[in-house]
């Protein structure tokens, strides 16, 4: 394979001049050429007058690749090597492992023990996809919380009710496996080489349901509704877990378990705790939402070429580093999105972004958050993280009046410490309705100042940013786990063989990728602990 990097193209661009291009490049005709398939492509949005596509080609011929290479003589035309992820096989497994949590790193992990022939067993405590979204949509329009299977619990875990955005970076043969297996159930074929790639709240349910009925096909088995309540064990070794459904109490035997539980599971973290794993603070951030009106963020971004169809919703990402050492950043940046009721608790109120696969809708929404130090958490209990989410969740909840009303405030009128009297050019997307309320009512002053001071740089740095009918809604307290469940160099917990604590709420991972990469790293270390025995 050939790869020719750093090609500039326009925004209207079609497979014919993919292939002329590829042609010139190569110096050869295009009856040499085998296929051209686009490795990546971004855009280059620095010239506002000329807005264009940077792109990487992967190229394969029919004869002479090496020769071809070596004669043109360009560090821009390389050779690579297609990496191909060869999934681990075992002949057999005395007992079956359990994966419990339905997020993408229990996904994975039970989807690459299906292929290993270990036949796992899939517990979540939430249900499933379709099952979920009812229960989701029916909170958002009555403002009754189902506790168990909601925008945190459930099959997809919390990443199914966002945006479905995937940060790649550097493509191994494990991340060019899960997108392939992505595209397969059902994710847009783009996701291989876009920039910013996603696939949206409404195509990922349908995405996540199909990797469900795969590993049933390879032989596990899917079981939701089933919280685990115990780690069984014996002699410092897993010998099984304890779950509760439907308030029926039972255990299934094992010598292995993935803990893909989520960064919302807390009454797990607490049972895991008091039961003896050890666990240390993960600091993490808590802020608000802001909501522009997507075609101000459209004509920030690429000005005269603002609607382009094949620019789409723009979106942005801005980090500010404060004197006061505090970093301010925006996070999970949801174009043509709406932000959504995500609590999992009763009383506590929690927001998130989500956006569907044509990010269309009138608002554009991202997480502006603030750093939590260790003098926030005013503890060195690993779970202070936990206490320190739950007190401004319930803040904001007391402060949106109740219901699961979110509190929002103008952005003009929180930069001024003023109150909302009544909504400008921006109007709320969120649900179950909202009430105007200062941010200073639900979130620690130090928080609210460093807030001010981190926005009003981003105004700077990004002119048009300062709009003021801008929304804010509160709180943004879920980005990432509070807590790191400490595990040693075979992936296990300290001191208990055979427990593997994954993905995001473990501490290991920071979005859909990098969690379903745990996933499969845990699966990887079963097949061979089970070789080795």
């Amino acid at each position: 394979m050939i790869r020719i990097s750093d090609l500039e193209m326009p925004l209207m661009y079609d497979t014919k001049m993919l292939w002329d291009i590829a042609a010139k490049k190569l110096q050869m005709e295009q009856s040499g050429i085998a296929t051209v398939r686009i490795f990546k492509r971004t855009v280059n949005a620095t010239d506002k007058e000329d807005i264009h596509f940077k792109m990487t080609l992967d190229v394969t011929v029919n004869t002479g690749e090496i020769e071809l290479v070596r004669k043109i003589k360009n560090k821009k035309i390389t050779r690579e090597t297609e990496q191909v992820y060869c999934f681990p096989h075992h002949k057999e497994f005395n007992k079956r492992p359990i994966v419990v949590g339905c997020g993408p790193a229990g996904l994975f992990a039970a989807l690459t023990l299906a292929k290993a022939g270990a036949n796992p067993i899939l517990l979540e405590r939430g249900q499933d996809v379709e099952s979920r979204t009812q229960r989701v949509l029916d909170f958002w329009y009555t403002g009754v919380l189902d506790t168990e299977s909601n925008v945190q619990f459930g099959e997809g875990g919390a990443g199914a009710f966002s945006d479905g955005k995937l940060k790649i970076g550097f493509q191994d043969a494990r991340k060019i496996m899960i997108l392939n297996e992505l595209i397969e159930a059902g994710a847009p074929e783009e996701i291989r080489y876009v920039g910013k790639p996603h696939i949206g709240t409404d195509r990922l349910k349908e995405t996540v349901k199909k990797i469900r009925k795969k590993i049933i096909s390879l032989g596990g088995e899917v079981h939701f509704g089933v919280t685990v309540t115990d780690i069984l064990r014996r002699s410092g070794k897993v010998t099984g877990v304890g779950s509760t459904e439907k308030g029926k109490y039972s255990e299934y035997a094992t010598d292995s378990v993935i803990l893909a539980i989520g960064h919302s599971a807390r009454d797990t973290f607490e049972r895991l705790l008091n039961s003896g794993i050890q666990m240390e603070q993960k600091l993490f951030a808590v802020g608000v939402r802001i909501e522009h009106p997507q075609q101000v963020i459209n004509q920030i971004q690429y000005g005269k070429f603002a609607g382009h169809p094949s620019l789409g919703a723009a979106d942005y990402r801005m980090v500010v580093h404060l004197k006061n050492t505090r970093g301010v950043y925006t996070f999970c940046m949801c174009p043509g999105g709406e932000v959504v009721a995500s609590a999992s608790e009763k009383n506590g109120l929690v927001t998130n972004g989500m956006s569907e696969y044509k990010r269309d809708g009138r608002n554009a929404n991202t997480a502006l958050l603030v750093t939590v130090n260790q003098q926030d958490l005013g503890s060195d209990h690993p779970l202070a993280g936990i206490a320190f989410q739950r007190k401004l969740e319930e803040a904001a909840f007391i402060s949106g009046g109740g219901g699961y009303k979110a509190p929002v405030q103008r952005l003009e009128d929180f930069q001024t410490n003023r109150m909302t009297k009544a909504f400008g050019e921006v109007t709320p997307t969120y649900l179950p309705g909202t009430e105007f309320a200062c941010v200073d009512s639900y979130l620690p002053s130090d928080i609210v100042a460093s807030l001010r001071q981190g926005i009003a740089e981003m105004c700077d740095w990004m002119p048009g940013f300062s709009y003021p009918d801008a929304l804010i809604t509160g709180a943004e307290t879920r980005s990432a786990s509070p807590v790191k469940i400490l595990r040693g160099e075979s992936l296990e917990a300290v001191e208990l063989k055979g427990l593997f604590p994954c993905g995001e709420g473990a501490g290991y991972a920071g979005g859909i990728i990098s969690a379903a990469v745990d996933g499969v790293l845990c699966a990887e270390q079963i097949v061979k602990n089970h070789e080795e025995a």
